[in-house]
């Protein structure tokens, strides 16, 4: 059977067209559909934009510890969110633009369409138009959910936040989550009144319990009003605002309502169960190892398939997934050992087990240290540093680092590096240390704090 194309990809975020970049670029015939705009949730609205809001909001404590170090600054310096907001969404145009351009270069047939799956070989246009190609790439990402309760239709999402005509006053951020927590840094850094609701006990589930309490005492220092075991009952519009009534029975008001309690992979209606690709209990595309389907010509990555829910990691499943369907050389993606970055204010860097994740597989060592960083320090601030190893007592690898500090995701980018090489912590030991920087602290711990 002669197909209209040789790979046919859904979705235009940055596995997606990755992916289908490079197959064009090995002599392949590529299509992709898009119905969004070119780059998916990191480019549009996730990374990038929140990455230059969290730039943007740490300006207001630097204008402050400014006249610590003798400059002269004015005493109540002003954010302009339309300035801000206007300049950002032309940088997003800028890098959807370099998207559009690598495909158009490579020789890829563009469809700003959303695309349906019809069969194994057969995808469905907006305009009902269809195409066929010998694979098919779904590489749709996810979307946040808001749960469903009385008042929920009022709620906003972080896709919302990049697209606010004016930043309110005072927001509520229902959350524990990395993009929870991440926001209400950003919008108190940007002079927003934050609340921060979780019904937990503590935020960042899932992270070091150590560094989730540096983060979270942080946070609060900074002005954040953190509410745990807090969470929601209903939402009731009055007037511009809305009343929050939570499950203890309290209410307040605020002007904005934002939820990021999850997020689900976009699969609804994309007809994949039609054609027998099998989906998960949250809608998550099931691959395996080669991320392919149950359906020998339709495969998946990135967000879609709910493995690990990173840029790079979409990005490495696509380059994957050429080597193994059009080089002929089957490639498993290495999900082991993937270092990544909160950027919460303080931020927070990790690779490798927590301490409880390692304890409970074998006996351990944890060296740790929390301190007043330098620039800090001068400046007055109770700001604190987090600086933590764990070490496998049997064979002295480091099993996990976790830092809790300014610029902690591009520490961690190194540390990762280390710890996917199998460094030992006398391998750490015998690093010299560079000084005087707050990374040093990594090599310089000579004794544990506690082991198991």
């Amino acid at each position: 059977m002669a197909f209209d194309f040789d790979l046919f990809v859904i979705g235009g975020g940055s596995g997606g067209v990755r992916a289908g970049r490079v197959a064009a670029q090995n002599g392949f015939k590529v299509a992709l559909a898009e119905e969004f705009r070119m780059g998916g949730t990191c480019v549009i609205r996730g990374c990038v934009p929140k990455k230059l809001m969290v730039f943007g909001s740490q300006f207001s404590e630097s204008f402050i510890d400014a006249k610590s170090y003798g400059w002269d600054v004015p005493t109540h310096p002003t954010f302009e969110w339309k300035n801000f907001r206007a300049k950002m969404h032309g940088e997003l145009d800028r890098l959807e633009g370099i998207y559009r351009n690598l495909l158009k270069n490579n020789d890829v047939t563009v469809y700003d369409s959303r695309a349906v799956v019809k069969d194994a070989h057969t995808v469905v246009l907006r305009d009902g138009h269809e195409v066929t190609a010998k694979t098919i790439l779904v590489a749709t990402g996810g979307h946040p959910v808001v749960p469903d309760f009385e008042g929920s239709q009022y709620a906003i999402t972080s896709n919302d936040i990049f697209l606010l005509e004016e930043l309110p006053n005072k927001i509520l951020i229902v959350g524990g989550g990395y993009i929870a927590s991440e926001f209400a840094g950003i919008l108190n850094g940007l002079g927003v009144e934050v609340t921060q609701a979780y019904r937990g006990d503590q935020i960042l589930r899932g992270f070091d319990d150590e560094a989730r309490k540096v983060i979270a005492e942080g946070m609060v220092e900074k002005g954040v009003d953190l509410r745990l075991n807090t969470d929601v009952a209903k939402i009731e519009k009055v007037a511009d605002t809305f009343c929050v009534t939570f499950k203890d029975g309290s209410e307040e008001t605020f002007e904005k309502v934002m939820y990021a309690t999850g997020r689900r992979p976009n699969t609804d209606g994309l007809g994949l169960e039609n054609a027998g690709v099998a989906l998960g209990k949250s809608g998550e595309v099931v691959v395996d190892d080669y991320s392919a389907t149950g359906v020998p010509s339709i495969y998946a990555i990135g967000d879609v398939t709910n493995r690990i829910q990173l840029t790079p990691v979409a990005i490495r499943e696509g380059m994957a997934f050429v080597e193994t369907v059009f080089k002929g050389n089957p490639t498993k993606v290495d999900h082991d050992l993937v270092p990544s970055a909160v950027f919460t204010q303080p931020e927070f860097g990790t690779v490798g087990l927590t301490e409880d994740e390692a304890a409970a597989q074998e006996p351990i060592e944890v060296y740790a240290t929390t301190f007043k960083p330098m620039n800090h320090s001068f400046a007055g601030r109770p700001d604190r540093v987090l600086m933590k190893l764990v070490v496998s007592k049997a064979n002295r690898k480091v099993l996990g680092v976790h830092i809790v500090a300014d610029g902690a995701g591009e520490m961690i980018q190194m540390a990762g590096i280390a710890v996917k090489m199998g460094a030992t912590k006398e391998d750490f030991d015998a690093t010299v240390a560079v000084h005087p920087t707050m990374a040093e602290e990594l090599v310089t711990m000579k004794e544990p704090v506690r082991s198991t």
